[in-house]
């Protein structure tokens, strides 16, 4: 049995107790004797569980005016709660809410932030509909949460780990914020300082309260403080205060399948033990009465799996005190399969040999660049990271640099180091030109002459798509014009439409058809240089047209001829590759998500792979071929410094295992 207080969790609950004021019997039913069992049962290794919640109320044995009301006086329920999950060998990290607190909200409204309309600050709408108060963090409520925080900790060091949520920059224009801008020298009436305010005094609170928990923190602890509702593309700079990072994304939540794969793949070359979230509920936290699909739980956790993450997810825990058994049923499935598939990646590091290069500034959601970018390489097949500016890329064959990437000279000098070593580089649409207008690279493919007065075009090509299409397809953004240089290989030009559809000039429904075709290079291949001359990821993200996705996989095939991976099979397979210390693992993902609210996508089950070939460059012969965890041995071709498999299954993850 692990040692609950050291161990990385690896299998984890986030289990929410948010319970207003008038919800009675808090903890009523709680039975330390059974209350870790569904939790072993479901293969969980780690539980977060409450000292405070949103409403600002307390769980624990406190003479606090906080605990809540429904709390008996005899029951020390986070304790209870702590010393049972102990005894069965499992975690269990405390969670406090930091900028939403309703207690201190109506006890203290002057600790509540303002707009700059001199409003309190409010998750939800206006005074009279249901939602959170958000606290100011330069008013003395910052001191009382660091006496919440004090009290936790110290009643229970050593401590497994502290979770303090909702903790975003927050810009305030109450008294305790203008004064403390004036003090740092900013200008309370500029929009741009009261931000700049709110992040400097985030990162304030959070080195004050990182310190307070570190002291209760084992000697060799691997897990410490980690504060949610913040980009994880600020880590950059703020993952020198963590030991480990947690990544809230349930996909039915408003996160969309979308947004793990981005984000994990911006977390994990930082290097740090990295945990991610999901939800059993159907929509979002606090869906109480909402399961999602079995098929979708089973998704997601094998995802975050595949991802180099470890698990976790969302639950809440019932007033009365008793987990619901039919959420622990969903995550049990899920996570029994995790437990299987753990072995053959023990040990092992996700392996890349593409980096996304975007933005930090940005944030999580990756918008139309992004979207576009994570979709098209994994559809591709294509083992990428996401990378702010400042990485070192040399670890990487390609840098794919997008249209919302602003090259600037700090950028352009890294790209051109990364193209002198040997990488290759490929420049999306905006992106080929820096920051000063100039081009972006020298020795471009191309020469650039200044937007296409066209605002919806077509790629055209001499030869067929590859499912033998022959036809001009089009590309409703405003491309770069640009011609080809000397020696460019070019993969595609752009044909005009007969006119432009403006008020006056227009013919069809949507666009002219093709007119005439040009010399202008839509993309085109140099020496390790690729120039797409137009917005192609946004395109893709915005209108999903297979052949631009094609055409990336194009350029990206000539400067990369012999990717890691090679895959055949539906186009949503999602492949990622781990290197274990004595074998490579290929993660075949294969499930399928539809829409079917205005807002929500689901999955309901998996979908079979039959004869699918899978296709790993490796560097020897290997000597075994598996699949698992379902224990099959594999076929295996050896030629041309790679290794060839046909899987077939009906599980919705299955990882190809090849031992050195």
């Amino acid at each position: 049995m692990p040692d609950p207080t050291t161990a990385f969790p690896r299998r984890t609950v986030h289990l929410d107790f948010h319970n207003g004021p008038l919800i009675p019997d808090i903890g009523a039913d709680f039975d330390p004797a059974t209350f870790a069992q569904p939790f072993v049962d479901a293969a969980v290794d780690s539980v977060t569980v409450f000292a405070k919640c949103h409403h600002g109320h307390l769980y624990y044995d406190t003479a606090r005016p906080e605990r809540h009301p429904g709390l008996a006086p005899d029951l020390d329920l986070l304790a209870g709660q702590v010393e049972a999950l102990h005894a069965a060998g499992i975690r269990a990290p405390i969670y406090l809410s930091v900028q939403v607190d309703e207690w201190a909200a109506r006890e203290h409204p002057g600790w509540v932030a303002l707009d700059d309309e001199q409003r309190m600050v409010k998750r939800g709408g206006s005074a009279y509909t249901a939602g959170w108060h958000v606290l100011d963090m330069s008013s003395p409520y910052a001191d009382h949460l660091a006496e919440q925080i004090e009290a936790v900790v110290r009643r229970f060091a050593p401590v497994d780990g502290v979770f303090l949520d909702m903790c975003w920059d927050q810009p305030s224009s109450s008294r305790w914020a203008h004064d403390g801008m004036r003090r740092a020298g900013l200008e309370p009436t500029d929009a741009r300082d009261r931000a700049r305010y709110a992040r400097r005094n985030a990162l304030e609170y959070m080195r004050r309260y990182r310190d307070l928990v570190e002291k209760a923190l084992p000697d060799d602890a691997v897990q410490g403080v980690w504060f949610n509702s913040r980009p994880k593309t600020n880590l950059a700079e703020e993952h020198r205060l963590l030991r480990h990072v947690e990544v809230e994304g349930l996909p039915t939540g408003g996160w969309g399948y979308t947004y793990l794969p981005y984000v994990a793949r911006f977390v994990r070359p930082l290097g740090l033990p990295t945990l991610s979230h999901t939800g059993r509920f159907h929509e979002s936290w606090g869906d109480n009465g909402g399961f999602k699909p079995q098929a979708a739980m089973d998704y997601e956790c094998s995802q975050i799996l595949s991802l180099g993450l470890t698990n976790g997810v969302g639950d809440v825990l019932p007033p009365r005190g008793v987990p619901s058994p039919a959420a622990y049923q969903r995550i049990g499935h899920a996570f029994r399969h995790v437990r299987d598939c753990e072995p053959f990646v023990a040990g092992g590091v996700a392996v890349a040999e593409v980096a996304l290069l975007v933005d930090p500034e940005l944030g999580d959601a990756p918008g139309p660049s992004g979207t576009g970018a994570v979709r098209a390489l994994q559809q591709l097949r294509q083992q990428f990271d996401v990378v702010p500016p400042s990485s070192d890329l040399s670890a990487y064959r390609v840098v794919v640099v997008g249209e919302s990437t602003v090259v600037t000279p700090q950028v352009r000098e890294a790209l051109e180091a990364f193209h002198a070593g040997g990488g290759a580089v490929v420049l999306v649409g905006a992106a080929l030109r820096g920051s000063d207008g100039e081009p972006a690279l020298a020795n471009l493919p191309v020469d650039l002459h200044g937007p296409s007065e066209h605002p919806v075009v077509f790629v055209h090509r001499d030869g067929p798509w590859a499912d033998g299409l022959q036809a001009d397809v089009v590309l409703p953004v405003r491309p770069e014009r640009a011609t080809a240089r000397p020696g460019a290989q070019v993969l595609a030009t752009v044909a005009l439409p007969y006119v432009d559809r403006n008020w006056d000039t227009f013919s069809g429904h949507a666009y002219a058809p093709v007119g005439a075709v040009t010399d202008d290079v839509l993309v085109a291949v140099g020496d390790r240089l690729v120039a797409v001359a137009a917005n192609l990821l946004e395109a893709f993200a915005a209108h999903g047209h297979e052949q631009h996705r094609e055409l990336l996989g194009e350029a990206l095939d000539a400067v990369l001829p012999d990717p890691l991976v090679r895959a055949g099979g539906p186009r949503h397979l999602e492949t990622t590759v781990v290197r274990a210390p004595s074998a490579t693992v290929v993660h075949l993902l294969s499930y399928v998500s539809s829409r079917e609210t205005p807002e929500l996508d689901l999955v309901h089950d998996a979908f079979p792979l039959v004869g699918v070939e899978v296709s790993l460059r490796t560097g020897s012969r290997p000597s075994r071929v598996h699949l698992e965890p379902a224990g099959e041995e594999l076929d295996v071709t050896w030629a041309d410094g790679r290794a060839s498999v046909r899987v077939t299954t009906t599980d919705g993850h299955a990882m190809v295992v090849v031992d050195d």
